[in-house]
């Protein structure tokens, strides 16, 4: 292909467009008073593989020609890119096969193999699985399918742009998740081209910061785990760095707390799931609410498949860090019915007993003593307060454990 124009992902967008979901575009009142920004969301989880990879990944098979689908095509990816080749190459009746890190999470490797493809678990990381598909590609004649180095796959992440643009055409700042740079190249190509005042911000886990690096002249230096995962790459694309080096304005890196945060809020406000990668771009506005303040931001979110046990672990530690579950130590006296007193004056508290833990043996108390833990469900940080100030003013010393605030 040429170099990719506005009219390149338009063509992209006339290809794909009976395939794939017009996702939802929709302001958030509640994540505007939050943040201070006007917010607006593309809902790209809602595709039927649950992430934007399949714009790109059809765009991409529907210009193979017949002995390159007859001959099959492989892909590696950590789960999204692999569900959208394999579901959209099972429609048009490909032969695919996909390459995943070993680590991959469960929910994406059973959907990918549901989809028809063979699904081989390889390597460490993307790097690894992407050599190994490589070889895997050359050895059995299969046509390669970049998750994000390729002029159509990043032409056909650009009609999230083009949709987004043409619900909000207001918008002033887009945030977009990086990890190859597919998804941003394509999207601030579009953007820009349709209004040049608008500023694309890119957003990276501090963990895998490779595109920031690389864009800076940096040697890449990447940590071992993320809950981003779909965006933990080490290689940053060929294609995609010189357009987002002209194209973006900045990339913005985020911690983990604050893509924890980002996917609970998704959850409890716009009753929708999103995966840590999805959730970066929310996490980012958290982090930067002066930057944003009071202008019209659009938020891709771009995928929502999360493994239900990380999930679970989310909620669990954001009820502990908004102080609606927590751990309370008690010191009794070790006689028949002190543990009855703790427990009713709680009950008239109305805190709910989660859990209690008796303990006598492991604890540095005089004889006679006894430590009792509670994990409690409060109704946040004022009722948690609350109830030590109670117990404190029945005689009771209570103290909260790891207490977390926001």
């Amino acid at each position: 292909m040429a170099a990719i124009t506005l009219e390149t992902i338009r063509e992209a967008a006339r290809a794909i467009n009976e395939h794939i979901t017009r996702t939802p575009c929709a302001p958030s009142r509640t994540l505007s008073e939050i943040t201070g920004a006007q917010v607006f969301i593309k809902f790209e989880n809602l595709q039927f593989t649950g992430s934007f990879k399949e714009r790109g990944a059809l765009f991409k098979l529907l210009s193979l020609t017949p002995s390159e689908r007859s001959a099959g095509v492989i892909a590696m990816s950590a789960g999204n890119h692999a569900q959208a080749v394999a579901y959209h190459a099972r429609r048009l009746g490909i032969p695919a096969v996909i390459v995943m890190p070993r680590f991959t999470p469960h929910v994406k490797v059973e959907h990918t193999k549901r989809f028809g493809a063979e699904v081989i678990l390889h390597g460490e990381d993307l790097t690894e699985a992407g050599e190994f598909a490589s070889t895997t590609a050359a050895r059995r004649g299969l046509h390669l399918i970049h998750p994000y180095d390729d002029e159509r796959i990043i032409a056909g992440q650009g009609t999230v742009a083009l949709e987004f643009l043409e619900a909000q055409p207001a918008l002033e700042c887009l945030l977009i998740p990086v990890g190859g740079g597919g998804l941003i190249a394509g999207n601030a190509l579009a953007a820009k081209a349709i209004n040049p005042a608008i500023r694309v911000f890119g957003v990276q886990t501090a963990r895998y910061p490779s595109m920031r690096q690389a864009l800076a002249g940096e040697p890449i230096r990447c940590g071992r785990s993320t809950l981003a995962e779909g965006i933990a790459v080490k290689s940053p694309g060929r294609l995609t760095l010189p357009i987002i080096r002209e194209s973006v304005e900045e990339i913005l890196l985020v911690d983990e707390n604050d893509i924890e945060k980002a996917v609970l809020l998704f959850l409890e406000v716009e009753k929708t799931v999103a995966e840590g990668a999805g959730a970066a771009g929310l996490a980012a506005l958290l982090a930067n609410p002066e930057r944003f303040r009071g202008l019209r931001v659009g938020l891709v979110l771009s995928g929502g498949n999360i493994d239900l046990m990380v999930l679970s672990t989310i909620i669990q530690r954001g009820l502990v860090r908004t102080g609606r579950l927590g751990r309370l130590t008690v010191e009794l006296a070790d006689s028949p019915g002190s543990l009855a007193e703790v427990t009713a004056v709680l009950g008239r508290l109305e805190a709910n007993i989660v859990e209690v833990l008796h303990q006598r043996t492991f604890v540095s108390l005089p004889l006679q003593s006894a430590e009792v833990e509670f994990i409690l469900q409060t109704r946040g940080l004022p009722h948690m307060r609350a109830v030590v100030e109670g117990l404190r003013a029945e005689g009771i010393e209570g103290h909260w454990v790891e207490q977390q605030a926001d």
